[in-house]
C-alpha cells in the first residue's frame, strides 16, 4: 500500500510538471492560429505605385506620401522621429505576422515591411502576448474581448483621425460601426487634445521607468508622427512615459498613444531598421506580432 501511494505521488507530480511546462509553452512559444489574413488585390495593383518617388536616406516623397525622419539625443537617448503627411488615410496601415491572427505568431518588423511593400514600419502593440485587448486591423475585427483593467486603445478611424477609447466604455462592434478602421491596444495614452496625459511616475506594467519606446500620434487628420526611441545601452539610457510624451509633444501631437517598447522598439525605413533595437544583451530585432507601417 505504501508503494502504491508512493507511486501515485511521483506520477501526480509528474502530471503537474507536464501541465506546467505545457501551460508555459502554450502561453510563450506554441503557435495557434485563428485567422488567415487575405492578400490585398489592392496591394498588389499598386505596389509599384512609388516608382516616382524622391528617396533619400532621411525622407521619402511621391503624389501621395511625405515622410522626413528626424533623428536626435533626447535625455541621453537617441530618438527617432518620423514626420508622416498623406493624401488619404488608406495609406496608414498594419500588418500581422505571416499574415495570421493567433497567439504566439511572430516574426521580425523588417520581415513584414518587407512582405507588406511597407516605406516606413514600427512594431505594434504585441497583440499576441495577451488574450484580452480589442483587435481591429484594417478593418477586421479580430478581438473583442474586453480587458480587465479597463484598458485604453487607440482607434484610427477611415478620415484619418486618432481617439483614445476605453475598453470598458464601448464595444469593438460599435467602433467597427463607427468605422474604425485600426485598434491598438497597449497604451496608455500619453496625450489628448494636445495635454500631456501620463505623468513622472505613470509606467506600463512591469517595465523599468526608462525604457526603449514606440509611439504613435496625430496632429491632424492624415499627418502623424511615429517615434521610436533607443534604450538599455551605454549610449542611450531609454525614455519613461513622461519624456516620450514630452516629445510628441514638442512635434505637435494632438493625440499620442504608447505603443510596445523594450526589446519591440524598431523603426524601419526604405529598406533597413534605423534605430538600435535591444534584445537581451545584444543589438538585434525582437519578433513580435504585429506592425503599423506606411505604404501602398
Amino acid at each position: 500500500m505504501f508503494k502504491r501511494k508512493y507511486l501515485f505521488a511521483i506520477l501526480y507530480s509528474i502530471f503537474l510538471v507536464m501541465m506546467f511546462t505545457y501551460n508555459l509553452l502554450d502561453t510563450f512559444v506554441l503557435e495557434n492560429r485563428y485567422a488567415i489574413v487575405e492578400d490585398s488585390s489592392e496591394t498588389k495593383q499598386n505596389s509599384n505605385s512609388s516608382e516616382n518617388a524622391k528617396i533619400t536616406d532621411t525622407s521619402y516623397e511621391d503624389d501621395n506620401i511625405s515622410i522626413n525622419i528626424i533623428t536626435k539625443e533626447y535625455q541621453n537617448t537617441m530618438v527617432y522621429i518620423a514626420d508622416v503627411q498623406v493624401n488619404d488615410s488608406s495609406y496608414l496601415k498594419t500588418a500581422l505576422a505571416k499574415n495570421s491572427y493567433g497567439k504566439n505568431i511572430k516574426e521580425k518588423t523588417s520581415d513584414m515591411a518587407t512582405d507588406n511593400n511597407a516605406i516606413l514600419a514600427i512594431n505594434g502593440d504585441y497583440y499576441g502576448f495577451r488574450n484580452s485587448g480589442y483587435v481591429i486591423r484594417n478593418s477586421t475585427l479580430y478581438r473583442n474581448n474586453k480587458s480587465d483593467d479597463n484598458n485604453q486603445d487607440l482607434v484610427i478611424y477611415s478620415d484619418g483621425s486618432f481617439e483614445i477609447i476605453n475598453e470598458a466604455n464601448i464595444d469593438a462592434e460599435e467602433l467597427i460601426n463607427k468605422s474604425a478602421t485600426q485598434v491598438l491596444s497597449f497604451g496608455p495614452g500619453l496625450i489628448e487634445d494636445g495635454q500631456i496625459t501620463v505623468d513622472e511616475n505613470t509606467e506600463v506594467s512591469m517595465s523599468k521607468s526608462s525604457n526603449p519606446r514606440t509611439a504613435i500620434g496625430c496632429i491632424d487628420k492624415n499627418h502623424y508622427i511615429l517615434v521610436v526611441s533607443d534604450g538599455r545601452t551605454s549610449e542611450s539610457q531609454g525614455l519613461s512615459l513622461y519624456q516620450l510624451a514630452t516629445v510628441m509633444k514638442e512635434y505637435g501631437c494632438k493625440t499620442a498613444y504608447n505603443l510596445d517598447g523594450g526589446g519591440s522598439s524598431t523603426m524601419w525605413f526604405n529598406g533597413k531598421v534605423i534605430n538600435n533595437p535591444t534584445s537581451g544583451r545584444t543589438i538585434e530585432e525582437r519578433e513580435v506580432s504585429d506592425i503599423v507601417y506606411i505604404g501602398y
